[in-house]
């Protein structure tokens, strides 16, 4: 049986982790083998599911997100209460707003200028889908991905990268992006990776769900809006909005 201590500092750990466990070698190899079967095997299992088989990606996705969540119910390490029960101060707020402001402007003027046909298409020419997809992403898509990407990963698997949190926040970014590969778009892949990176970087400095799901539904909602969420949309009618 593995020991386990409370959460420290030095380790990252979710927001509603209750103890960190001392991995031998066999733990640490056995999480590593989850790690890659949930965040590599799983997303190319979906993505043949989708284009093979045709079944939607929300269905595709539902049995991943049950044993995600069926083990995090079963842990008696983790709470969940508290993992949804912790804020964030008024400087990450700031923070948070500041970095959209400046990187969703930058975007939306590179949009506008090389790519005017693109600018604003969503919002103008279909404003019903946009204004379902404002609604339905947070509640049907970030929650989700924010679970499955930052609350899960830094609960089992913070563990294996030690004081390394940089590693930990890379490969998150790296593997949010693989796990966009069920778009087809290598925009929706490397742009995830990029977005990824920022919201587990935001995530470790936090420790807060309600953080990085505000950060992570913001830079969505500007995708859609600025003429961008024709390489992200995964809804019926993807390709013929294309």
């Amino acid at each position: 049986m593995q020991k386990a201590a409370p959460p420290v500092e030095k380790v990252l750990s979710a927001g509603g982790t209750l103890s960190v466990p001392a991995l031998g070698l066999g733990g640490w190899i056995w999480r590593c083998a989850e790690l890659a079967l949930l965040y590599l095997g799983a997303p190319f299992a979906v993505d043949a599911a989708v284009h093979q088989r045709g079944i939607p990606v929300f269905i595709a996705l539902l049995p991943v997100l049950a044993i995600i969540l069926v083990v995090l119910a079963a842990d008696r390490t983790f709470s969940l209460r508290r993992e949804l029960s912790r804020g964030f101060s008024r400087g990450q707020l700031a923070s948070i707003l500041i970095v959209f402001g400046l990187g969703a402007g930058i975007i939306a003027a590179y949009v506008s200028a090389y790519h005017p046909a693109l600018f604003l298409e969503l919002p103008r020419n279909r404003p019903e889908t946009y204004k379902r997809i404002m609604v339905l992403y947070p509640l049907m898509s970030v929650i989700a991905q924010e679970l499955v990407y930052r609350t899960f990963f830094f609960h089992r698997y913070g563990v294996l990268f030690g004081r390394a949190w940089w590693a930990a926040i890379l490969l998150n970014g790296i593997l949010f992006g693989t796990g966009h590969i069920v778009i087809g778009t290598p925009l929706a892949v490397y742009g995830s990776m990029a977005a990824g990176v920022l919201f587990a970087w935001r995530y470790a400095m936090t420790r807060s769900f309600w953080a990085v799901a505000l950060e992570h539904t913001l830079w969505g909602a500007m995708v859609f809006t600025v003429g961008l969420g024709r390489y992200f949309f995964t809804g019926v009618g993807i390709l013929s909005w294309r």
